[in-house]
């Protein structure tokens, strides 16, 4: 099992308004070339996944709780092909902007190839977390656990 976490400063002086526009997921295919699709249904909320990885792609099905008076979206995959698969965005005003951290941990279920597997799902999932934020918010600055961009080109200011 591995968690990624990712803490990125984005130009947004509105917070509950940041958190609206990442909880627009069915928008992120437009701004990450790595996300193939993600339809969004309602009542209750749940998204369905395609996500490019490695020669092939990554599906799945999460639910989500977007709680705007924590600034907070919490997931957790329901079907699909990780082992496990959850987490959350979660956003904080600060000075000159809003700080977003986004935390998941995932498991293949495949031990024996966790080696190989889970250290190209992390820059997949960095690159993807960082191009959406770069599309939403322009400029962005990455504050903690961007040690997988050192070969990924996306707007760090």
């Amino acid at each position: 099992m591995r968690t990624v976490r990712l803490s990125v400063r984005v130009p947004a002086d509105d917070a509950v308004s940041a958190l609206a526009l990442i909880a627009d997921f069915a928008r992120f295919p437009a701004l990450a070339g790595d996300v193939r699709s993600v339809a969004v249904h309602s009542a209750p909320r749940t998204s369905d996944w395609v996500v490019s990885f490695r020669r092939g792609v990554l599906r799945w099905t999460e639910s989500e709780t977007i709680d705007a008076a924590r600034l907070r979206i919490h997931f957790d995959q329901i079907d699909g092909d990780f082992a496990e698969f959850h987490g959350f965005w979660e956003l904080t005003p600060v000075p000159g902007g809003t700080e977003v951290r986004f935390e998941v941990t995932y498991d293949f279920g495949f031990d024996s190839l966790a080696g190989l597997l889970d250290p190209i799902a992390e820059r997949v999932i960095t690159r993807v977390i960082c191009s959406v934020l770069a599309g939403l918010f322009d400029d962005i600055t990455v504050v903690e656990g961007g040690e997988a961009l050192a070969d990924i080109s996306v707007g760090q200011g």
